[in-house]
């Protein structure tokens, strides 16, 4: 195939979806995965109507440890390698660590970091023969931010995000494969409905703080390709992260304590 076949995670709304839509507007083959065929179908016939590109869907559950194998395998067998990784599968888990089940946390875990470390593990090594990659780790603003009570792996997963692709970027930034931690702020998704929070959300937050999904993935894809280790969309989630790192860490958890009931679930 000429064209080069993206695969993205958590494909069937939000941020994932803007990304497949995206990258096939720049002329990539898509492979789109996520838990939900029918809206995979969906954005999948869309895309190929629109663009004109090859659209592959592959329905799978990340917090089975067997998926990303099998989701790679699945491609292999129909001839395709990944040109561009976008890791942005993920989900809040609420309640109190010690009130939720180890179940539970063990799949959130599996979901937010293991899958993605061991997508960019088994698609490193092509990108770097081929001398051309991207990959894309949807990681948040709360990853670069104290920590807040509740949600508690959350935050902790998303700055494992952002080191890891720090690292890696070095590691491979002279072959060709540029690695972005892409930390958006509160976006207009479904991830709120999912994890029982848009109400909330919706009540305590001023409109001029949330972003449009689209222009968070503009960003993120101007950052890959201008190989930025870390990007942070928006002009206010920019400062929120320059106040973060400014003052004391003492004041600074004392500050999202204060606030953490605002959205968090205890």
């Amino acid at each position: 195939m000429d064209r080069k076949l993206a695969l993205v995670t958590g494909a069937s709304a939000g941020i994932g979806a803007g990304f497949a839509r995206a990258l096939a507007g720049r002329g990539y083959d898509l492979a789109l995965t996520a838990r939900r065929a029918a809206r995979l179908d969906a954005l999948a016939g869309e895309i190929r109507a629109r663009h004109g590109v090859e659209a592959l869907t592959v329905a799978a559950d990340l917090a089975d440890p067997e998926a990303p194998g099998g989701i790679l395998d699945h491609l292999a067998a129909r001839g395709r390698s990944v040109d561009v990784l976008i890791n942005n599968a993920g989900y809040g888990l609420g309640g109190t660590y010690a009130e939720t089940s180890w179940a539970d946390q063990q799949a959130f875990v599996q979901v937010m970091v293991t899958a993605p470390c061991e997508l960019a593990h088994r698609v490193a090594g092509g990108m770097r023969e081929r001398r051309f990659g991207r990959i894309v780790n949807v990681a948040s603003l709360a990853g670069l931010l104290p920590a807040a009570g509740g949600h508690t792996l959350y935050a902790a997963s998303k700055a494992f995000l952002v080191r890891f692709s720090q690292s890696l970027h070095l590691e491979l930034r002279p072959l060709g494969v540029h690695v972005t931690a892409l930390c958006p702020g509160f976006t207009w998704t479904e991830f709120h409905d999912v994890n029982g929070t848009r109400e909330r959300a919706d009540a305590s937050l001023p409109r001029w703080i949330w972003q449009d999904a689209g222009a968070v993935v503009e960003a993120g894809w101007r950052a890959a390709e201008a190989n930025r280790p870390v990007c942070v969309p928006g002009a206010v989630n920019k400062a929120i992260a320059g106040f973060a790192r400014a003052i004391p860490e003492d004041w600074a958890l004392a500050l999202m304590a204060s606030q953490s009931g605002r959205l968090r679930k205890t």
